[in-house]
């Protein structure tokens, strides 16, 4: 049959200009990632070098000091250098949100997600809740109060560009600090694993035997068992004795035997079997299918959820305002004073009124200007919060300009950059640039909102997403 062509002006011209544009978006989004984690090293360096003046409050600082250093300085870093060195194809292994290798693959699974469930469910295993505010604090407050959380969410990592599909879990009568879990991925349409085998799903089961801090981010985290082959031999033989009919069939050697680390630092060994597990022969009734349509649908909505990295650069905005307005209106109540503060004379402590009146038009200009940037300022937050992209840009651009310019004054020797009366300025404007430059809030901002009858919307978001990190 002869190919149909189409012709040369059934290309849309915006083709090559969207194209460029978002080529473009992409330099400019890389520029204030790598920007925001350098900023995020200097605000940890000012952090430790003004702990040691402040006496008792030192322990503070350092406290503040690791919180920089852990979950915004060392994540950035890592994630601008994983972006180099560490390969975006499928290597058998997870990675981290900040990209760093995660946990092993170590299993694959056939059937579809009913089945799946249904398998899991009846051998005894918990579905684990979604990563939430709300469940995150519920899992602190259980595991220090050691209070029994079956269903605590597994943090993210990714795999064929995305985290986690579903994760369930077994947890330690008594000890919610350990547990059995596993993460799921659905494998892309017509992807096959390495050897031409193929298989619906891929899994990472671990085991979480206490809590500790990550060795490469320092962050607060659960450690896992060296021993991976473990658990995955826990999780086959549980779903392999359940008696509800699922096979396994084990590829020998997929990967040769290693010992690695994981993400958190956590030591990883492993033969390099993979069991296949084949969940097809899995009877599931009305009720599984409809708990595995609710997951999809949620899924999706999650995906077009505003995302926290976005929330928070909204609100830190918010925060700077509110600071604007109390300065401003801290000034109007105490206007007679300052403005006498700014011209009376050091020497004889005299006023001239004529410089009293100066400086009293000019201060209102002052007001006049900050009142009106505070407002621009506003609504550019809110413009931020609905998900444009230019205001995104704008809001990283303004913050970027003001820390280079107290960086300028700080490294040319006109003074420093105190913390204990900076805290609602320098500190805000690097967290506003990190938080609107991280990968989340950057695909929110740039997703293709579909209009309708736009049947290339799907396809263009889609591209979006390949080179958003390119």
């Amino acid at each position: 049959m002869p190919q149909t062509t189409v012709p040369t002006t059934a290309v849309p011209k915006t083709r090559s200009t969207t194209g460029r544009r978002r080529s473009a978006n992409v330099l400019v989004d890389n520029a204030f990632f790598i920007f925001g984690g350098a900023a995020a090293v200097w605000l940890a360096w000012i952090a430790l070098t003004e702990s040691f003046a402040w006496g008792w409050f030192l322990v503070l600082f350092f406290v503040l000091f690791w919180l920089l250093l852990a979950y915004l300085v060392l994540p950035r870093l890592h994630r601008i250098l994983t972006t180099i060195y560490v390969p975006d194809y499928f290597i058998g292994r997870a990675r981290t949100s900040d990209g760093l290798l995660g946990d092993p693959i170590n299993l694959a699974v056939l059937g579809s997600e009913a089945k799946l469930d249904e398998a899991m469910t009846r051998a005894g295993w918990t579905r684990a809740d979604e990563v939430t505010l709300a469940s995150s604090w519920r899992i602190v407050a259980s595991t220090l109060l050691r209070r029994s959380y079956d269903e605590a969410p597994v943090s993210p990592l990714f795999l064929f560009g995305h985290q986690q599909d579903i994760a369930y879990q077994q947890e330690v009568k008594g000890n919610p600090a350990k547990r059995h879990h596993v993460r799921f991925w659905r494998c892309p349409d017509g992807w096959l694993l390495p050897g031409g085998h193929r298989a619906d799903w891929m899994a990472a089961g671990t085991f979480d035997r206490a809590v500790g801090f990550s060795l490469f981010t320092l962050q607060v985290t659960h450690k896992i068992d060296a021993n991976t082959d473990i658990e995955r031999d826990h999780i086959v033989s549980s779903l392999t004795g359940a008696d509800i009919g699922v096979g396994v069939d084990v590829i020998r050697d997929f990967s040769s035997g290693y010992h690695s680390r994981n993400g958190g630092g956590d030591s990883i060994e492993t033969d390099g079997d993979l069991p296949v597990l084949d969940v097809r022969p899995v009877a599931v009734d009305e009720t599984s299918v409809a708990v595995a349509d609710h997951a999809d649908n949620r899924r999706a909505a999650l995906a077009e959820r505003r995302p926290v990295p976005t929330v928070l650069g909204f609100l830190l905005m918010l925060l700077r305002v509110v600071a604007g307005g109390i300065f401003i209106l801290l000034t109007v109540l105490e206007w007679r004073t300052f403005v006498q503060s700014v011209v009376i004379d050091p020497t004889t402590g005299s006023i001239d009124p004529t410089s009293l009146q100066v400086a009293e038009v000019v201060l209102a200009a002052v007001m006049v200007i900050m009142g009106i940037g505070l407002f621009v300022y506003l609504a550019l937050a809110v413009f931020v919060y609905l998900g444009h992209n230019w205001a995104r840009i704008a809001a990283m651009a303004f913050s970027a300009f003001l820390v280079v310019a107290a960086a300028i004054n700080y490294f040319e020797g006109h003074g420093y950059v105190p913390l204990r009366n900076n805290l609602l300025g320098l500190p805000l404007d690097i967290l506003v640039v990190l938080a609107l430059s991280s990968q989340r809030s950057r695909l929110w901002a740039r997703r293709v909102r579909p209009r309708p009858g736009d049947a290339g919307a799907a396809t263009e978001n889609a591209a979006a997403d390949e080179t958003t990190t390119r």
